[in-house]
């Protein structure tokens, strides 16, 4: 079955041809137009420019998808089988492009049209070439704009476990760095600086709610804690990688310990990391480590190339839809910028 996956909800314009077969997933082509350069002046996204960029660029993204995957738009209708897209959360008049151009796309060819939460995409990331994971499991989602745990029963069964009570995970790395001046986004500039660490003691941040006795999350008084310590060193800036390492972190003892007591609490079969947060290094590793106390556990983690927004995922979550036949006519879709799983 052969899905094309469109994604805009943010600031990356991207389309996926994906082949899907059983419990398997095998993308055939995955572009992605990145705004991040766009963007980076500004040390953040700018919902109109992003809306304007997608709609010089989805056209152009989509038929890039379907070359590499060898598919000839003459025979759109013979060759994909569903039309999956992105419906939220994300941004409105991002979200908006994308949906119109699948509606379009599943009225002209009457495709089958899917519906797929941005969130379920960075979940189904991991079974991109990946064919062993078992249920129930503990997904972390942990983005820019999300950061929350969820028990997956099976497939299109989901369960929101906790979630965050302000500031996600990546919107926190988005504010230390500008803090700290070293750049945009923050998640991967914080880590390459954490890298250049030479006194892990040098700073002392909190690690917020981490023994709450729950699965909630808040990061925004961790940052203002950062604030506070940056403040206070007026020779912060000769010590940007030891606030780094220390932010980092932070930030991971929350996420892991809370995801290891879920998985124990509910005898989870498998631990699975998704988002753009995923692809950070030193969290992969310590996830990898501390899901071996657990041995009935596996810890899985998507490709790097999936951890931030693509098609792929959404594409790949399309297909676990369409095994259901969870389709939805062109005229009822409609954009929810504040979607829940």
């Amino acid at each position: 079955m052969k899905i094309l996956g469109i994604e805009s909800s943010c600031d990356e314009t991207a389309a996926s041809i994906i082949n899907g077969n059983k419990n398997s997933v095998e993308v055939l082509s995955n572009i992605v137009s990145s705004q991040i350069d766009i963007h980076k002046k500004y040390g953040g996204v700018i919902p109109e420019i992003a809306a304007r960029e997608h709609v010089l660029d989805v056209l152009p993204v989509i038929k890039k998808a379907l070359f590499n995957a060898n598919i000839d738009l003459k025979n759109f209708s013979k060759e994909i089988d569903a039309v999956a897209v992105s419906s939220g959360p994300g941004l409105v008049s991002s979200l908006m492009i994308g949906i119109e151009t699948a509606k379009t796309l599943s009225y002209i060819f009457e495709v089958p049209l899917i519906s797929v939460n941005h969130i379920e995409g960075h979940i189904y990331a991991n079974f991109i070439n990946q064919t062993k994971i078992e249920f129930p499991a503990i997904v972390l989602t942990v983005s820019g704009g999300h950061t929350m745990l969820v028990l997956m029963r099976d497939y299109n069964n989901f369960e929101t476990l906790g979630e965050t009570k302000d500031d996600a995970a990546g919107e926190a790395f988005d504010k230390a760095a500008q803090l700290m001046d070293i750049g945009y986004p923050g998640g991967p500039v914080v880590s390459e600086q954490a890298e250049k660490v030479t006194n892990k003691e040098y700073v002392s941040l909190p690690r917020p709610m981490i023994n709450s006795g729950d699965f909630s999350f808040s990061f925004s008084g961790l940052k203002t804690a950062l604030l506070y310590k940056l403040q206070k060193d007026k020779n912060y800036k000769k010590h940007i990688p030891e606030y780094c390492y220390e932010f980092q972190q932070s930030i991971a003892d929350v996420l892991i310990k809370k995801t290891i007591k879920a998985a124990e609490k509910f005898s989870a079969k498998n631990i699975l990391l998704a988002g753009g947060v995923s692809a950070n290094k030193e969290l992969r590793l310590q996830f990898s480590e501390a899901s071996k106390k657990l041995p009935q556990t596996i810890f899985y983690k998507p490709e790097l190339s999936y951890t931030t927004d693509n098609a792929a995922m959404i594409a790949s979550a399309g297909y676990f839809k369409a095994r259901d036949k969870m389709y939805i006519d062109w005229k009822d879709i409609k954009v929810n910028p504040n979607l829940a799983l």
